[in-house]
């Protein structure tokens, strides 16, 4: 059975999310995000080997859940396209996942400490961070998800969290929608950033999980505001 091309409005979006991610610095040579095929649940959406802030319409390629590119292309692939094939997997209410290696998140990653929602932009934190930590069960490594193994550990660790935290390595955010994804990653960084300078200053109040779904709902309710901004601040993709 052939697979229908995707939208090609999911394409553009994709690249966009791509020059995002780069503009507002959670990304930068490294990282990458991915979309769910509008057409096939088991297929997702990913550029080549390239740099987020270079991405074009034509690097974008489909990939099946165990990261096996659809098709034939010259184009080289990412190695770690098995962050996103195994999450899709486990998780069918994602629909867009963004890895990145945004350097506030790095040391709660490296101290086993949560991101926790210490604003109302980040109540998609309201159930904390979940870590991995990918020396329990593969010893020493690159640190890389370089295979479907790793892959499926990784969507483990996730569980039903909306960021989990990789050891010396970054973060992978997910979410039900491609602005949403851009979205979290985005305030993910900002988040970790507020919680490192109040660590400084005291105990932190944190807000609750009632809280922090409710001010999800609200913002989250309204993630084409800054979309657009965004969007407009890259400029014209090709």
């Amino acid at each position: 059975m052939t697979l229908a091309a995707a939208d090609p409005a999911l394409i553009e979006k994709l690249v966009i999310a791509n020059r995002i991610l780069y503009d507002q610095g959670v990304v930068d040579g490294f990282g990458h995000v991915s979309v769910r095929h509008d057409k096939s649940p088991e297929h997702f959406l990913l550029s080549c080997n390239r740099a987020p802030g270079l991405v074009k319409k034509a690097d974008i390629l489909t990939y099946d859940l165990n990261g096996d590119l659809v098709g034939t292309s010259t184009l080289r692939s990412y190695l770690e396209r098995f962050i996103h094939g195994e999450i899709y997997r486990a998780r069918p209410d994602v629909m867009a996942v963004v890895h990145s290696h945004s350097p506030s998140v790095i040391p709660f990653g490296v101290t086993g400490q949560r991101l926790r929602p210490i604003f109302h932009m980040s109540g998609f934190l309201g159930s904390g961070s979940s870590l991995y930590e990918i020396r329990e069960s593969n010893g020493n490594t690159d640190l890389l998800i370089r295979d479907m193994g790793l892959g499926k550990d990784l969507a483990k660790a996730l569980g039903q969290h909306t960021c989990v935290l990789m050891r010396g390595h970054g973060s992978t955010v997910v979410a039900p929608s491609l602005e949403r994804a851009v979205y979290r990653a985005v305030y993910a960084e900002e988040n970790a950033k507020l919680q490192l300078t109040a660590n400084a200053l005291g105990p932190i109040e944190f807000l609750t999980k009632e809280e922090a779904d409710l001010a999800m709902n609200t913002n989250e309710g309204q993630v084409m505001r800054p979309w657009e901004l965004w969007s407009r601040s890259i400029g014209a993709v090709e």
